[in-house]
C-alpha cells in the first residue's frame, strides 16, 4: 500500500493543485494533504483560515476516488526539524509529492522519497494570481473548482482580501 503525501499553503486551493491530487490518486492508495501555514490568515499572502481550507480541499475532492486525509500542519521556523515536526503531525506516508524546492531538499536530506508532478498551467494557477485577480475585481472563479467559489463567496472572502490589503489611511469601507 503507498500513502502519498502533498503539502501546500493551498490559498486558495485552485485547478492546479486538484490536477495534480487528481495524478496522485492515480498511482497512491492513499493522499495525506498537509495544509502549512495553518496557523496563518487574514493576510494579503495568507487570507483564508485552515479550517476554510480544509473546507475547500474537502468539497474539491469529493469525487476522487482515492482515500484522503486532510492535515493542518503549523510552521516551526527551524528548517532543520520541519520534516520531523510534519510526520509528527501526520500519518505515516511512504512518499512526498512537491515542487517546492526548499520541501524536496528537507525530504530528501532526510531519506524520504519525493517526487515533483507537473504543474498544471502555473502562470495563471497560482495562489497569487488568484489572490491578484480578486484584489483587482477580475474574473477568478475559472481557476478554482466550484466548491472553492462556494466557500469563498460563504464566507466573503474577496472583501475580506480586498480589506486587509488595504495600507492604514485608505478609505475604509465598512464590513
Amino acid at each position: 500500500m503507498t500513502r502519498a503525501f502533498y503539502i501546500g499553503r493551498f490559498q486558495p486551493y485552485h485547478n492546479g493543485h486538484q490536477y495534480v491530487l487528481e495524478r496522485i490518486a492515480k498511482n497512491a492508495d492513499e493522499i495525506v494533504i498537509g495544509v502549512g501555514s495553518a496557523e496563518i490568515s487574514h493576510e494579503q499572502s495568507n487570507p483564508f483560515t485552515a479550517g476554510e481550507r480544509i473546507l475547500m480541499i474537502t468539497g474539491s475532492l469529493k469525487e476522487l476516488g482515492c482515500p484522503f486525509y486532510v492535515i493542518p500542519i503549523e510552521d516551526i521556523r527551524r528548517n532543520a526539524l520541519w520534516v520531523a515536526h510534519v510526520r509528527a503531525m501526520a500519518p505515516p506516508f511512504d512518499l512526498i509529492y512537491t515542487s517546492n524546492p526548499l520541501v524536496v531538499r528537507l525530504f530528501a536530506e532526510e531519506g524520504v522519497k519525493v517526487e515533483s508532478p507537473a504543474m498544471y498551467e502555473r502562470d495563471s494557477h497560482s495562489g497569487t494570481e488568484i489572490r491578484r485577480r480578486m484584489l483587482e475585481g477580475e474574473s477568478w472563479e475559472s481557476l478554482v473548482p466550484p466548491a472553492v467559489v462556494r466557500v469563498i463567496r460563504e464566507i466573503d472572502g474577496v472583501q475580506r482580501l480586498r480589506q486587509i490589503a488595504r495600507k492604514d489611511g485608505d478609505a475604509q469601507e465598512t464590513v
